[in-house]
């Protein structure tokens, strides 16, 4: 005998219970199925242990994808303000860190408790530990779909993929959704990790690896992304907000430029200083860390640690040119193990927009981070689980 349900949802992570509570609420019978011992520990770990949910400015514009305007239907529907309300529904206090980041005053473990409350009030049945060993879709007409797991043998009329990506494989990521999508012959864009530290090939390693723990305020672009916020050199490459942003746009073989003085006519401060008698260092110190300062110059080919009056203008326009554009060229990245978040996914073109339903396969859809919409930092990815959650549990 097999249990019957109206929506099954694999993975009980963001978008899966938003998914399931959305369902449920509208008096669909769901069980909600994920092969993990602890709930939802992306959400856990996610803000340092206090979750960013969201952020205030979400737009369209904030997310990549193969086709970029895919999110606007959803993130339309469920909007940040719409998840801030629920969490005041449940007396969650939070607070705006910068750019408006949203996150707990407490834990993250209250977002995950609001969600399971949420899913309990709506009916939502839960199986877990439990590992899906076979999907399969009848050949009759209208009968959905059977899903065999060691927990016993499910029937469904709707099947939710929320399995997530690849990105952080030690707490259960795994390539599940992907080969569902396979299986019923749905396309995925290609994969890699995203919202990751960039490892620095040996070269440039030896030039910047003394400075590991050193952070500055600098702009970073690559292709068409641009960011301005911390970066922070590890003894492995780069990392801090700005190069994991940037991380999405990169493409191994491209260089990475970075600007170390944001927002400062870096031609015109040195000139007015081409008479000074102080070191280029020291006065590069005014605007960078020292440790930092030594050792850019010395990483420039053809420029020593002078004083500023031996320099001839162009040099010192030279230099400018330099510090506005830093290019480095980056070996790689850490890898998902590092990764916040998985770039590609579920081609949205297969995908009802509105729905998140699998056009040439009714009632199989997919949401969350297995899908090919990929946020910046800042509390975006979470606020697509969200709206991807909600519009799939509308349909589901």
């Amino acid at each position: 005998m097999r249990l019957k349900k109206d929506v099954i949802i694999l993975g009980a992570g963001a978008a899966g219970m938003m998914c399931a509570m959305e369902a449920g609420k509208r008096g669909r019978s769901v069980l909600l199925l994920d092969h993990a011992t602890k709930l939802a520990e992306k959400i856990r770990i996610s803000g340092g242990g206090r979750c960013n949910f969201t952020n205030r400015h979400t737009t369209p514009a904030n997310f990549l994808s193969h086709n970029p305007h895919f999110c606007r239907s959803a993130l339309a529907r469920f909007t940040p303000q719409h998840f801030i309300g629920l969490v005041e529904k449940h007396g969650i206090r939070y607070h705006e860190k910068k750019l408006g980041q949203l996150f707990c005053d407490g834990s993250s473990q209250q977002i995950i408790d609001m969600l399971r409350h949420e899913c309990n009030n709506a009916g939502v049945q839960w199986q877990m530990p439990c590992r899906v060993t076979n999907i399969d879709r009848p050949t009759r007409v209208g009968t959905g779909f059977m899903v065999e797991t060691d927990a016993g043998d499910f029937e469904t009329q709707s099947l939710v993929i929320a399995t997530g990506g690849l990105s952080i494989p030690q707490i259960g990521a795994s390539s599940f959704g992907y080969q569902v999508a396979e299986q019923f012959g749905v396309d995925v864009t290609p994969l890699s990790p995203a919202l990751v530290p960039l490892i620095l090939a040996r070269d440039q390693l030896a030039q910047v690896s003394e400075l590991a723990g050193i952070a500055l305020d600098a702009e970073v672009f690559c292709k068409a992304g641009r960011f301005r916020e911390s970066l922070l050199v590890t003894h492995r490459g780069l990392s801090g907000p700005a190069i994991l942003q940037i991380s999405s746009y990169w493409k191994p073989g491209l260089p990475i430029h970075i600007d170390l003085l944001p927002g400062l006519d870096a031609e015109a401060w040195l000139l007015e200083q081409r008479h000074s008698r102080a070191l280029l260092s020291n006065v590069l110190s005014q605007q960078l860390p020292r440790r930092f300062s030594k050792a850019w110059i010395e990483s420039i080919k053809g420029n020593q640690d002078l004083a500023m009056d031996r320099y001839d203008d162009n040099s010192l326009k030279q230099i400018a040119v330099q510090l506005r554009d830093w290019e480095i060229r980056p070996g790689g990245t850490a890898g998902y193990k590092k990764a916040e978040v998985t770039l590609g996914g579920v081609d949205t073109r297969e995908l009802s927009s509105r729905t998140m339903e699998v056009r040439k396969v009714p009632g199989l859809f997919f949401i969350g981070e297995v899908v090919d919409v990929t946020g910046h930092l800042g509390g975006f990815n979470f606020q697509w689980a969200w709206a991807s959650g909600h519009a799939a549990g509308q349909f589901a």
